[in-house]
């Protein structure tokens, strides 16, 4: 398949429930912040453990796709993409990391035959660490991510991390691709758009967009979030 091919057959597969059990069962990331008035809340995001797939849990694939394929997926599952805050969250509450594994650089990072060679890395990794399918893990992708920086880069995608063991992002924030291109070490990681703050159910889209409670979420103050990924839908 050519590229536009591929990113059909994912979203038709994805749209057909053609997904592992184990992404159904989110796993909570609780992030913190305290207030003007001194109040501290703590608001909980609930976050797929691994990386959308394309499979069953015995058979899947790991699979990266256009910002275009992501948002189209995100809205039509109630979910979200992360900002880079949830994402560094998100590896410091990893039940385990993997070690980034990259590939040799060239025009064949974008082919499917590289997105299987990564994806047969990643879980060599998982069976010699013998953890299970569920557990929330990360240091294995980059994360396509929300920003501001969408709004001024039109028709890109923004991507970041692929955390090394010491914390260390490989990949800084970043929006030099086009938003039609994908390759092996992305990752499509979907955070539900319902948060909790203080154990009360709330819109990820209203904390994104509240001055005040958007820190939580977001190091770079409030996100259009549904805006953002409408527009790169």
């Amino acid at each position: 398949m050519d590229g536009s091919m591929r990113e059909q057959a994912i979203f038709t597969q994805l749209m057909e429930g053609n997904l592992p059990d184990f992404l159904r069962k989110l796993k909570p990331v609780q992030l913190s912040l305290r207030l003007k008035n001194g109040r501290r809340i703590t608001v909980s995001i609930f976050v797929m453990p691994d990386y959308l797939a394309v499979g069953s849990d015995s058979d899947f694939l790991l699979i990266p796709m256009t910002l275009h394929t992501a948002a189209q997926i995100a809205l039509r599952f109630g979910f979200v993409l992360p900002t880079k805050k949830m994402v560094d969250a998100i590896f410091r509450q990893s039940s385990f990391h993997f070690t980034p594994e990259p590939l040799h650089p060239g025009p064949q990072m974008s082919s499917t035959a590289y997105y299987v060679t990564h994806d047969e890395r990643i879980k060599e990794q998982r069976q010699i660490l013998g953890k299970s399918l569920d557990a929330l893990v990360s240091g294995h992708k980059k994360d396509v991510v929300l920003t501001n920086r969408l709004a001024q880069a039109v028709g890109r995608i923004a991507i970041y991390g692929w955390h090394r063991l010491s914390g260390v992002p490989i990949q800084p924030l970043s929006t030099v691709h086009q938003a039609s291109y994908a390759d092996y070490s992305h990752g499509i990681r979907l955070v539900s758009e319902v948060v909790l703050i203080d154990g009360k159910p709330k819109s990820i889209y209203g904390v994104l967009q509240d001055p005040q409670l958007t820190k939580v979420l977001s190091d770079e103050g409030t996100i259009q979030a549904r805006q953002l990924l409408s527009s790169s839908h």
